[in-house]
């Protein structure tokens, strides 16, 4: 059975499509379009990963994002204040004039700290959040 492709449109920064053109070229993809189809079956192994977190978890929320952005850094603090009741610790690091990197630490139920997670990813102006979870102790 042949599969239908269908073509999109993307705009993305110059910076951007330049790093990713290394890449591809790095891992010898054929074509943009073979390195952008393997960039999104993973985004979604990824999404379909989060969708199973569930029980007692302990884990990380990594975040850059531009500081910058009008309404971003408040934006994180709301949301932090919401979760607190999760998070057990936060590492703030200043990464250059427009850029912070936070890592936040979490302990609590699993779709409650995935929810954090994916608030935070979905703020405009962060530019990478990656969650990292394991069961937790009284569950190894």
């Amino acid at each position: 059975m042949e599969k239908e492709l269908m073509r999109i449109g993307v705009s993305l920064p110059d910076t951007l499509l330049n790093k990713f053109d290394e890449i591809i070229d790095k891992r010898g993809y054929s074509s943009r379009s073979e390195g952008i189809r393997d960039a999104i079956r993973n985004y979604i192994s990824y999404y379909e990963w989060m969708g199973d977190i569930k029980g007692h978890r302990v884990g990380t929320v990594s975040v850059i994002y531009d500081h910058t952005k009008r309404g971003l850094s408040n934006a994180l603090a709301d949301i932090q204040h919401h979760y607190t009741h999760l998070i057990k610790s936060s590492v703030h690091i200043h990464l250059d004039h427009d850029n912070c990197f936070e890592v936040i630490v979490l302990d609590g139920d699993g779709e409650d700290i995935k929810e954090l997670a994916e608030a935070i990813m979905s703020l405009k102006g962060v530019k990478f959040s990656k969650l990292t979870t394991v069961a937790s102790s009284e569950n190894i």
